[in-house]
């Protein structure tokens, strides 16, 4: 068995190994983000729009909501090989299924997405980090960046 940290996924992506995970677990690691990435994206997505049309939609501004509308975004957790689709139409997010075309995607490991949803560093610093990867409509990113500033935190740390 291999001691490395790194483990690449089907698309040659690398699946980094999840910092406070001991070497040891990489096999194990790369085994269910090898899995992850061949399920389909729509029960996760599902799971992601409920979550956001209660936690972002009642706060993104109208801006916001007409750029997304009718668009696929699609976010990565990279170190894990989850894909999650979405698309915001009349009745809130949706999952969008694996076969819509992309207009965005946006990928980070999960301690990147946590310091994102937290607001601990600013998307422009994890971006120029290379923490997050947008490709696509980059007007598109600029717009839901600029919402996402403007909203704060979606998921403040709990103080000590």
């Amino acid at each position: 068995m291999s001691t490395s940290t790194t483990t690449r996924g089907r698309a040659g992506r690398p699946h980094p190994l999840p910092p406070g995970l001991p070497a040891w677990l990489a096999p194990w690691h790369q085994r269910a983000a090898t899995l992850a990435e061949r399920l389909p994206s729509t029960p996760p997505s599902w799971a992601a729009a409920h979550t956001l049309n209660h936690l972002l939609l009642p706060r993104l501004p109208a801006d916001a909501i007409a750029a997304l509308h009718g668009r696929v975004v699609a976010l990565e957790l990279s170190d894990f090989g989850l894909r999650l689709r979405l698309r915001l139409g009349e009745t809130g997010f949706a999952p969008a299924g694996d076969s819509a075309p992309v207009a965005l995607r946006i990928a980070a490991t999960s301690p990147g997405w946590l310091r994102l949803v937290r607001g601990e560093d600013d998307p422009d610093r994890l971006f120029f980090d290379r923490v997050l990867v947008m490709e696509g409509d980059t007007e598109l990113g600029l717009v839901l960046k600029h919402a996402l500033d403007a909203i704060g935190p979606l998921w403040p740390a709990r103080r000590r």
